[in-house]
């Protein structure tokens, strides 16, 4: 039986930390993976946060950390991705999707939490321990890549 606040902090945070977790790995499989240890880690962890939001930004970290850390495993190097798209049914937010999936994950991972969870980039910055200057040339750099790539599809 987990533990009382694990259990409300995944049914607060649980959507949450998937989307991230899907974000950077563009894989249901693995998202869960990183899901599941994201919350095993809080519950082993059993953090005392001042704030929900400092909750919420402790959640985040440890989601990029474990995706990233999912990305450079030796193991993960030697694997071939299965196909595991969500189909959209409009071709726009396809096309997105599709766009995002060829960002690299440090790019996605600020284009996810700037647009999708509505963090500024001083908040960015602290969730992935980078400086503010290199998220925002990371989301401008995203972004151009984004164009590029979309108007290759349309």
């Amino acid at each position: 039986m987990p533990h009382p606040d694990t259990a409300d902090a995944v049914s607060r945070y649980g959507p949450m930390v998937y989307r991230m977790a899907y974000a950077q790995t563009r894989s249901r499989h693995d998202a869960d993976d990183i899901f599941q240890e994201v919350f095993l880690r809080y519950h082993r962890a059993a953090p005392a946060f001042e704030t929900a939001e400092h909750e919420k930004a402790w959640l985040l970290k440890v989601t990029a950390n474990c995706a990233k850390s999912l990305r450079a495993s030796p193991w993960r190097r030697r694997t071939v991705p299965l196909e595991d798209v969500y189909a959209y049914t409009d071709p726009a937010e396809s096309a997105v999707d599709g766009a995002l999936a060829q960002l690299p994950g440090k790019y996605r991972a600020v284009v996810h939490l700037y647009y999708y969870e509505g963090y500024q980039t001083e908040e960015i910055a602290r969730i992935l321990g980078r400086s503010p200057s290199t998220v925002r040339a990371q989301l401008t750099r995203a972004r151009q890549k984004l164009k590029e790539l979309l108007k290759e599809e349309f």
